[in-house]
């Protein structure tokens, strides 16, 4: 690793790995160190993501080895040991979608009422996902950042890890904006990690009505960021590579709307996205 201490402090990112490395995780070693200027000589991880092998065939094997690495995780969880994911960095990250998402990529203004609409749908989101337990929460728990190895999953890209909400990384995990697969099986794979967490002592709700419910509402606020941070990433800073995954994104956000009758406001703000980018010609 190569960050220039000018540009980029590499011990948020040491402190992180020696937590995870300590739950037993298989994130890289570190063999050598250089602060001063910003060198780490790391074990090598390999370069297949979960991303790029996945197939129906292997697909349960990957995400049971990663619910497993995310259990031990989260077991080893102290409170003041990483930032909190608080109200104010969540709902920094919410406010991404109507600065850049709706005003700036397409081009929807919203009325007075309707933002304090949508303020008022926020504040539900966050008064849900603060009630949760927290936990470590590697906060991109996905199939781009985990590798193909012996123990498998390898575990990268963990440096912004937060202390929050249990059902995050789980929404990271099962409701990629990179990879879908159909609701039955990610159901499936979600109540697997709930009977295991259960049984290793986590404090997931006792039950699965209301956990899956946290779990719904923790992802209407990650795609609400996602849709916020890709939209960001091509305006500001040119980089349309993410462009071609917003709309999955926007299809988990719309069928979690469907179901609360409180997000009835964001689904109508969403009807009005799906119109304004026919008009405006869009095809993402």
């Amino acid at each position: 690793m190569d960050a220039p201490p000018e540009r980029e402090d590499v011990r948020p990112w040491l402190h992180v790995q020696r937590l995870f490395h300590d739950t037993g995780a298989h994130v890289p070693d570190v063999l050598a160190s250089d602060l001063d200027q910003g060198f780490l000589l790391l074990s090598d991880l390999g370069s297949t993501t979960y991303l790029a092998d996945l197939c129906d065939t292997n697909a349960d094997g990957h995400y049971r080895a990663a619910i497993g690495a995310l259990i031990r995780i989260q077991l080893a969880s102290r409170a003041n040991e990483l930032p909190p994911y608080d109200r104010a960095l969540l709902k920094r990250e919410l406010d991404l979608f109507p600065d850049w998402y709706l005003a700036r990529h397409v081009r929807l203004e919203l009325s007075d009422q309707q933002r304090t609409e949508l303020q008022s749908v926020f504040d539900r989101i966050l008064a849900i996902n603060l009630a949760e337990p927290s936990v470590y929460v590697h906060r991109d728990y996905h199939s781009r950042n985990l590798m193909v190895t012996e123990p498998n999953p390898g575990i990268v890209d963990f440096q912004d890890a937060v202390f929050g909400p249990i059902t995050y990384d789980l929404v990271s995990l099962f409701k990629d904006a990179y990879v879908s697969w159909e609701e039955e099986r990610t159901l499936d794979w979600l109540i697997r990690y709930w009977q295991a967490a259960k049984q290793a002592g986590l404090p997931v709700r006792a039950d699965f009505g209301d956990f899956h419910r946290d779990y719904e509402w923790m992802g209407v606020q990650r795609h609400i960021k996602v849709l916020g941070i890709f939209a960001r990433l091509y305006h500001r800073d040119g980089k349309d590579g993410y462009l071609k995954d917003m709309p999955l994104v926007a299809r988990y956000l719309r069928a979690t709307c469907e179901r609360y009758r409180d997000l009835a406001p964001l689904l109508r703000l969403l009807d009005l996205v799906e119109d304004r980018r026919a008009d405006a010609g869009y095809t993402f």
